[in-house]
């Protein structure tokens, strides 16, 4: 097996109103060598980082600003934010930054709101290469958790991808959002591997801890340590139990 797929804990949703050093000491608790998070820009990142670094942690990615890709109108505040995020990133020590699309336009044909997003991520890839940060776009599942989000599935995802054509520009196959608007992960993961540069995951029905719902993940994350991905499997789920450090810990292990 590839010992490289590693956990990273999404500290906004499993440790969501816990301090950064309350997070952090609890994710190496656990024996999970990275966080992630969503905002940069909500949070003190010095106090961030302080705690990181106190715990012997690496960030293994994070968001971009939260602007339409779908929308041209907005695609120059996209990229403005994206510099920004990227700056961010850097200070930040990561390789990786976290991109939504935007919500789908009524009115407005599928097919031009795809070229606005694919045009958008062309605009944002030279600046991504040059600093050599990877942005990964996420399908989002609509029938539970975003309604009305454009990009639901993950080979529309990845038509996208390829007609980008960066290395800097990726998919973030959340597990969990796949497994509700599509299922046939092991599959669709495997033959697309070389377009995944994150994956996310969570249990369901409920985005609870892995180890409940109807996702068996030791498959799942055995397929994907056959494959040659070395990235990051992040944990963002809201978890049950009232300590959590058991649960992750066990994920830990299983992907050791």
């Amino acid at each position: 097996m590839n010992p490289t797929l590693t956990p990273s804990v999404c500290i906004d949703a499993v440790f969501e109103g816990k301090s950064f050093d309350e997070a952090c000491a609890a994710t190496k608790q656990a024996g999970i060598p990275a966080i992630e998070f969503w905002g940069w820009w909500d949070k003190d990142l010095d106090e961030l980082q302080a705690a990181q670094k106190a715990n012997g942690l690496a960030i293994s990615a994070c968001c971009t600003r939260f602007i339409s890709l779908v929308n041209p109108s907005v695609r120059e505040d996209y990229l403005e934010g994206l510099r920004e995020s990227i700056e961010a990133a850097k200070q930040l020590g990561t390789t990786t930054l976290i991109s939504q699309v935007g919500e789908f336009r009524q009115g407005v044909s599928r097919d031009d709101q795809e070229e606005a997003l694919i045009a958008g991520l062309k605009a944002a890839a030279p600046m991504l290469e040059e600093a050599g940060i990877t942005l990964v776009i996420e399908p989002l599942n609509e029938l539970v958790n975003h309604p009305g989000y454009f990009l639901i599935r993950s080979d529309a995802a990845f038509d996208i991808i390829e007609e980008v054509d960066s290395p800097n520009v990726n998919v973030v196959f959340d597990i969990y959002h796949q497994q509700i608007s599509e299922g046939n992960l092991i599959q669709n993961i495997v033959e697309n591997i070389d377009k995944i540069g994150h994956f996310h995951a969570a249990g369901n029905p409920g985005r609870n801890e892995l180890q409940f719902g109807e996702i068996n993940y030791p498959q799942v994350f055995a397929a994907i340590q056959q494959t040659d991905f070395e990235g990051f499997v992040g944990l963002e789920y809201w978890p049950l139990e009232e300590d959590p450090v058991g649960a992750l810990s066990e994920v830990a292990q299983l992907l050791s």
